[in-house]
């Protein structure tokens, strides 16, 4: 199956644009922010909620920074407006953490003094390495002010992530645990997907236990049912943690966890920047790729 993966991700690489959107629009709901709004809406009517995303990241100028953050703003009053069942996650880097953390600062908090003004919520996706301790301060310093409107992301793979959680922890996290995505070296990240998903339900038992939100962020059947164990074990209210996946993969696992009475959000990412998105997401997560071509085929 790895093989087979990775076959497709080199294929679909290969691939004019027009191509890859055949594969890019089963999990980004298209360029404009009515496409995200269509798509929302019939996530809604299931019961199902919704972290809404403008694509971009590592914008090379601040003009892109303060667009980026138009594009946001936008995003939050269309919620509002349109009594939508969502909140926003935000890339720093599209909000220019890579040029000038301090401007990026004030960028991401007009964004969470918004949200905090519709009672709503500003996700901080969790970048590459590089990024790791300037969204973390990023994070700790908005959640002074905004303690009910603002959580993060942490990555499994990384070998650091549960001291991160550690730390955290004290100050009433909302997280979002996923596994991870980019490309990192053997130093500081687990390459081994049994040790990854070992590291995973640590994370989320110590997440539990110390009674922190938690977005419980996979497609992996494995940590899904471990996850259903945990809560009951636990005895885990359902206002103190959700399922989280992305728009278009494993819609079934997504229907029976919302089925299963859980709460489920789906990313919906939507923007021009839909073709760097979906070969990103592609190269570095090839099961990803194959479920979008087993989708696309209707392959059983």
């Amino acid at each position: 199956m790895k093989i087979i993966n990775q076959t497709i991700v080199s294929f679909v690489k290969l691939l004019p644009k027009s191509i890859v959107h055949i594969f890019g629009k089963k999990y980004v709901a298209g360029e404009t922010l009515n496409d995200a709004l269509r798509v929302v809406k019939e996530l809604n009517s299931k019961g199902i909620l919704a972290t809404i995303d403008v694509l971009g990241e590592a914008i090379t100028n601040l003009e892109e920074a303060s667009q980026t953050q138009r594009e946001c703003l936008q995003v939050l009053d269309l919620i509002q407006t349109e009594n939508l069942n969502a909140n926003i996650s935000i890339k720093p880097t599209s909000l220019g953490l890579g040029i000038n953390p301090d401007i990026c600062y004030n960028l991401v908090e007009g964004l969470v003094k918004k949200a905090a003004s519709f009672n709503n919520f500003v996700r901080i996706d969790m970048e590459n390495s590089p990024f790791t301790d300037l969204t973390i301060n990023l994070f700790k310093k908005l959640k002074k002010d905004y303690p009910e409107n603002v959580g993060i992301v942490v990555q499994a793979y990384l070998k650091r992530t549960y001291e991160d959680v550690v730390n955290l922890n004290p100050i009433g996290t909302n997280y979002r645990l996923c596994k991870g995505i980019y490309v990192e070296s053997p130093e500081i990240a687990i390459k081994n997907q049994d040790e990854i998903n070992k590291n995973y339900l640590m994370i989320l038992n110590k997440m539990l236990d110390d009674k922190n939100f938690v977005g419980i962020a996979t497609h992996n059947e494995f940590l899904i049912n471990k996850s259903y164990g945990l809560l009951r074990e636990k005895h885990v209210e359902k206002s103190n943690y959700e399922f989280q996946m992305l728009y278009g993969v494993r819609e079934d696992l997504r229907d029976r966890i919302n089925n299963d009475g859980h709460k489920i959000r789906v990313y919906v990412p939507f923007g021009v920047k839909w073709y760097e998105y979906s070969i990103r997401r592609l190269q570095e997560n090839p099961q990803l790729a194959w479920y979008i071509t087993k989708s696309l085929f209707s392959f059983k």
